[in-house]
């Protein structure tokens, strides 16, 4: 069994900063790329940033310079680190992996965390 859980959503003025932070568990035998998306109300889901396991990042336009995704492979965690945050940036947030478990060496499998919600209002 493989789990991914996301924790630091909550509820921040504009202009503020968040930090989120993904960790998988489990039966794992390597994790390739981790991402984050987010899903705003009658939206469809969206990538925030991407990270290779080697450290190379991808962010659309809409957040590039205020997002930085990070990870830490020893742990087997990726964050999230949101500045400048905006009323747009309101969504439920979610972790994506792509992981091989030891029982499933073969191939990569995809797994998602419950999401955790971040809003930003005044």
């Amino acid at each position: 069994q493989v789990h991914v859980v996301e924790s630091g959503g909550g509820l921040v003025q504009p202009g503020g900063s968040l930090r989120l932070s993904c960790a998988a568990s489990g039966s794992i035998f390597s994790i390739n790329g981790m991402d984050w998306y987010r899903q705003a109300p009658g939206k469809e889901r969206e990538l925030v940033a991407r990270i290779t396991r080697d450290g190379s990042t991808n962010y659309p336009d809409s957040v590039k310079g205020r997002f930085t995704i990070s990870r830490d492979n020893a742990k087997n965690t990726v964050y999230l680190q949101m500045n400048s945050l905006k009323p747009e940036d309101t969504a439920v947030y979610y972790c994506h992996a792509e992981i091989r478990s030891h029982y499933s060496v073969n191939y990569y499998s995809h797994y998602w965390g419950q999401g955790t919600q971040v809003t930003v209002s005044s």
